[in-house]
């Protein structure tokens, strides 16, 4: 007789899969001996650890001819016959770490529209320090994992791809253009290979507390052969969130900046603000026309002047 077994039971069991694992094995002989090798490591995996072989993502190459992909990494052969040391040949037949070209066109391809570098909308709602940090961790986490490679140089075009998006969201927040906003925010730091150039943001505390500091830029694209890669994500800007929300938490009306009473006024349609026969538009219609928001924080005198029609002189700059 079969025994029904309790659901309690099969809620409670749970089966573990072994994680995925990534091997890269070297040697110097024939392909035939290199096939050998991997059907034994096939039979292995299956009859030792219950283990399948992904014939898609298992292939034997040259490491002159063509390169081996590794945790991101290009592993090939290098050859320079003019790389001479102590009247022989280093580099010949040494292996060597690259940063795969198509890593750095798709990544680039994050911060670009049609061609060119763009600004990122879920952005434009930030403080300069925010979105100056956001970009900064980004681009120095990348560049973390990739010291190791021996062209860590190449990601100087990615550099210049954030930075650019970076300014563009800048002067897209603040109606001006990317060279005041590379004015405004230029610096240079001291580093061990020199100073470097970046943009910085600083936001001045209590004269207890030192300033905050956030910076994009300033690392020297330069090998680092023992490096320790701390293989972290980074957190990239996401849209996300409710911007009501995030607005009410900035706790300030939007036109006089007061932070007590706040509300938020509402309109339908963004057409409403262009009404026939208004002689001029107030500058809180001024305000949602050019963020393009039908919402409005704003205090409550500032509300009760909206709706009775009178001047709400905004003190923000």
């Amino acid at each position: 007789m079969s025994r029904e077994v309790p659901a309690r039971f099969c809620e409670r069991r749970r089966v573990r899969f072994p994680p995925p694992t990534h091997l890269l094995l070297g040697f110097a002989g024939p392909k035939r001996e290199a096939e050998e090798i991997k059907a034994k490591i096939r039979m292995f995996l299956r009859d030792e650890l219950r283990l399948e072989l992904s014939d898609s993502k298992t292939l034997i190459t040259h490491a002159t001819s063509r390169a081996a992909h590794f945790l991101g990494y290009e592993l090939r052969a290098q050859h320079g016959d003019t790389k001479i040391t102590r009247n022989r040949r280093m580099v010949n037949g040494v292996i060597g770490l690259f940063v795969p070209r198509t890593v750095i066109r798709d990544r680039c391809a994050r911060y670009m529209s049609k061609g060119k570098p763009a600004q990122r909308g879920p952005l434009l709602h930030d403080d300069d320090f925010t979105t100056v940090a956001k970009c900064g961790a980004e681009f120095r986490g990348f560049v973390q994992y990739y010291l190791l490679a021996q062209d860590v140089f190449r990601l100087e075009l990615l550099r210049w791809v954030m930075e650019i998006s970076m300014l563009k969201t800048l002067a897209g927040k603040h109606k001006s253009t990317v060279r005041k906003m590379a004015r405004r925010y230029k610096a240079s730091i001291d580093t061990p290979d020199g100073r470097r150039p970046c943009c910085q943001v600083a936001v001045q505390r209590d004269e207890r507390k030192k300033p905050l500091v956030a910076r994009f830029g300033g690392i020297p694209l330069k090998r680092q052969q023992k490096a320790v890669i701390t293989d972290r994500q980074p957190v990239m800007a996401t849209a996300r969130r409710n911007e009501l929300i995030h607005r009410l938490l900035a706790g300030q009306c939007e036109i006089c900046e007061g932070r007590t009473g706040l509300q938020v006024h509402h309109v339908r349609k963004l057409a409403d603000l262009n009404k026939p026969g208004r002689r001029e538009r107030p500058s809180w219609v001024h305000l949602m026309a050019m963020r393009k928001r039908k919402t409005l924080v704003v205090c409550e005198r500032c509300h009760q002047d909206i709706h009775a029609g009178r001047s709400t002189a905004p003190t923000r700059k």
